[in-house]
């Protein structure tokens, strides 16, 4: 990776030259790049402004509140599931014994 950085080489050919896949090096040099923008190595172009530190923690905590209320909503809503689904079976049972009394049986 340092040998392309520093020297402007095409990946291939300082892949050729070390005897290894062109596609590992450019993964390598993707991956460093990658890492470079987001720890902020090289320019400081990775590292978080005080504002978009307040707004990464804004939206951290506004994910937590809408997590929990998505938890609740699902708990009620199987809640209401449970109960629609024992006053079907309730409803069945009654259709079965109004026919048989219907048939005459």
């Amino acid at each position: 990776m340092r040998i392309v950085k520093e020297t402007g080489k095409p990946v291939a050919q300082v892949a050729r030259d070390l005897g290894i896949s062109s596609y590992t090096l450019h993964h390598w040099v993707q991956m460093d790049r990658l890492a470079e923008q987001y720890n902020g190595d090289g320019d400081g172009s990775g590292t978080l402004k005080e504002s978009e530190r307040e707004e990464l923690a804004r939206l951290r905590r506004e994910k937590a509140e809408l997590t929990k209320q998505h938890a609740q909503d699902k708990a009620a809503w199987e809640k209401e599931r449970a109960e629609l689904e024992d006053e079907r079976d309730v409803l069945k049972r009654s259709v079965v014994l109004w026919v048989k009394e219907a048939m005459g049986g």
